[in-house]
């Protein structure tokens, strides 16, 4: 189980980034992705914070580790901008806070997101419109199966949409915020199983695949 979705203090999560890499290493996970919320003001100071200290941690770790962000609740005409700065500025992954139905993220994120092609994933995407599919396997842009409370109520509508366009780019993650939030492998095929897709396994091999380009780009 790779997980390339996950918060510390740093934003909203409980743990700070060295608790919740032992807890993931703890449950058997072979990588983890810390990817805090940011927005224009909040991107810079977090990711030099993160950067300067991950390396260290890295080397005493028996876990890979990506520093990432999520984009969160910025206006869809700022998303592309903030893609490329957080690039420049070293995230090693990078996903955007979709379209979800239980937070009041503004229309048109979703399609501003996927038609970023650096960008890696877009989260919990809600109920995704056919264009915006057809953008995620055109860019090669990752939609993410979540297993967060509130945000996975349309996993089984993004499975069965995707399913029907041979949309194949989905991966699986908690989004964690605590310490219960994280998951293990069977775990992680039962959220898949759940919303609908058949070949949970696919799934998992699609986070290693993420994860591993992430860390090689």
């Amino acid at each position: 189980m790779y997980d390339c979705h996950t918060h510390t203090f740093f934003s909203d999560g409980e743990l700070g980034p060295a608790e919740l890499i032992r807890r993931a290493e703890v449950l058997g996970l072979e990588g983890i992705a810390i990817t805090d919320h940011v927005d224009s003001i909040t991107l810079a100071p977090y990711l030099e914070k993160m950067l300067a200290g991950i390396d260290e941690i890295r080397e005493n770790v028996g876990i890979e580790v990506l520093v990432g962000c999520e984009l969160t609740h910025v206006p869809p005409s700022q998303i592309s901008a903030l893609i490329d700065r957080a690039r420049s500025l070293g995230a090693e992954i990078i996903g955007v806070h979709g379209e979800s139905p239980v937070e009041p993220v503004a229309e048109g994120t979703n399609r501003a997101a996927l038609e970023t092609p650096e960008l890696n994933f877009l989260a919990h995407p809600g109920f995704i419109m056919e264009k915006e599919l057809e953008l995620a396997a055109r860019n090669d842009i990752y939609l993410e199966i979540t297993a967060r409370g509130g945000h996975s109520l349309t996993n089984g509508y993004l499975v069965s949409r995707a399913s029907e366009k041979n949309i194949e780019n989905l991966i699986v993650s908690t989004d964690a915020h605590a310490p219960s939030d994280l998951i293990d492998h069977q775990t992680a095929l039962q959220v898949v199983k759940g919303a609908g897709y058949s070949r949970p396994e696919e799934i998992l091999k699609n986070n290693e695949k993420l994860f591993m380009e992430a860390k090689y780009a």
